[in-house]
């Protein structure tokens, strides 16, 4: 598997093997959102989903079922992946990012990523979020913001 499409993958998977952001930490179930505030701002904004993207990606990274998608990186693509995840995950929930990378069909196709792939990284995400301490309603609509790009990730979907 060539380094871009390990990248792809691991910006898809939010994804997300770089430094460590001590940083904020997003909303917890005991936090009352306000009416009409978006799913970023209930997270905790940018500094919040730099800590969980961070997380997740070294998550991923260790994970024995993933870890093959992180192999042959270099700091630098590492980084890469880590702020396309970041952006990306800012924008969907309603941020000020903008995402420039590239679709989601495009940059999974020929990763032969399978749907244990995705359960994994799924379970990844799960333990991520329950760190932090993410709300069960705001937990629910960022799996609903991934289903939606699962068909273009996994393969057979």
């Amino acid at each position: 598997m060539n380094v871009p499409a390990r990248v792809a993958l691991v910006a898809a998977l939010l994804p997300l093997c770089a430094t460590q952001v001590p940083a904020a930490q997003p909303a917890s179930a005991e936090s009352r959102p306000v009416a009409g505030q978006s799913l970023y701002h209930r997270l905790g904004g940018y500094d919040a989903l730099a800590a969980v993207t961070d997380d997740f990606i070294g998550r991923l990274a260790g994970d024995a079922k993933l870890k093959r998608f992180f192999v042959g990186l270099s700091d630098n693509s590492k980084g890469r992946v880590r702020q396309l995840v970041l952006d990306q995950l800012c924008f969907a929930t309603g941020g000020p990012c903008v995402y420039i990378g590239r679709d989601m069909k495009t940059v999974h196709a020929g990763l032969h990523i399978t749907e244990d792939d995705w359960s994994a990284a799924s379970a990844d995400l799960t333990a991520t979020l329950e760190r932090f301490k993410v709300g069960s309603r705001e937990r629910e609509e960022v799996f609903a913001l991934l289903a939606k790009l699962k068909p273009d990730i996994v393969e057979g979907s």
